[in-house]
């Protein structure tokens, strides 16, 4: 990265701390520019650029680089990192804050592995969970839907809403067998939580501050079920 450009995302970190900071490296006539965004994420300790900032910087010039702080804490990746690096297809840049030290990383084909991820939401959550089985176990691909953090405590039905959409329906719960995608209500009003049935009473899932797990279904679970819903490519399996 260009001296000026990592003086400015360091400049940028300082100004942000202890909230991480975010922003995005473009491409000028007159060489690189570090546009410094907003950082809406309700977590301090993570990051989600403004979408009006990110429209800005991409009208004036070519994106190349997505970069954001760790206050106090290494540069390296985690694991939401890399993913979402996948994701955008583009290299990322970590600078730490108060040392400055740099970490520069791209798309390189990450995965994160369906057990034992942390839980990020929106990124690694579970409904992120659903999308990554479904797609590298069984060759299914979901559509993402965008989701703010806790967005059933604000009036949201996420999965009520869009899992027609997605290619779900609903069966009755004595009909489950693997793959299905089992519906819960945890502590809300609505069903805010999915799981993928394994078969032999076991669920993958991911909760909330949880590290995704392989877990019995039964008892507590079995209580909070709302729906069950299988994906119509899979009807015939």
């Amino acid at each position: 990265m260009d001296a000026e450009v990592l003086a400015a995302l360091r400049a940028h970190a300082a100004r942000e701390a202890p909230r991480e900071c975010c922003g995005l490296v473009i491409a000028r006539a007159g060489g690189h520019e570090y546009r410094p965004c907003r950082n809406i994420a309700a977590d301090g300790n993570q990051f989600a650029i403004d979408a009006a900032d990110q429209a800005a910087a991409e009208d004036a010039g070519e994106v190349l680089a997505v970069c954001h702080s760790h206050p106090f804490a290494n540069p390296a990746p985690s694991a939401a990192d890399r993913a979402m690096c996948e994701a955008t297809v583009l290299p990322w840049v970590i600078v730490n804050h108060p040392l400055g030290a740099v970490c520069e990383f791209a798309p390189a084909g990450y995965r994160a592995p369906l057990i034992g991820r942390q839980f990020v939401h929106g990124v690694h959550d579970c409904y992120s969970l659903i999308r990554d089985y479904y797609a590298w176990e069984i060759g299914i691909s979901l559509p993402d839907f965008e989701r703010t953090d806790k967005w059933w405590l604000n009036g949201g039905d996420l999965y009520r809403r869009h899992f027609a959409e997605a290619g779900f329906v609903a069966i009755d719960a004595t009909e489950l067998r693997a793959h299905d995608v089992i519906l819960m209500r945890i502590r809300a009003e609505v069903p805010n939580h999915g799981a993928i049935y394994l078969g032999d009473n076991r669920i993958l899932q991911h909760l909330m501050d949880k590290l995704s797990s392989r877990t019995m279904y039964g008892g507590w679970y079995q209580r909070c079920t709302t729906h069950i819903l299988r994906h119509r490519q899979t009807s015939s399996r």
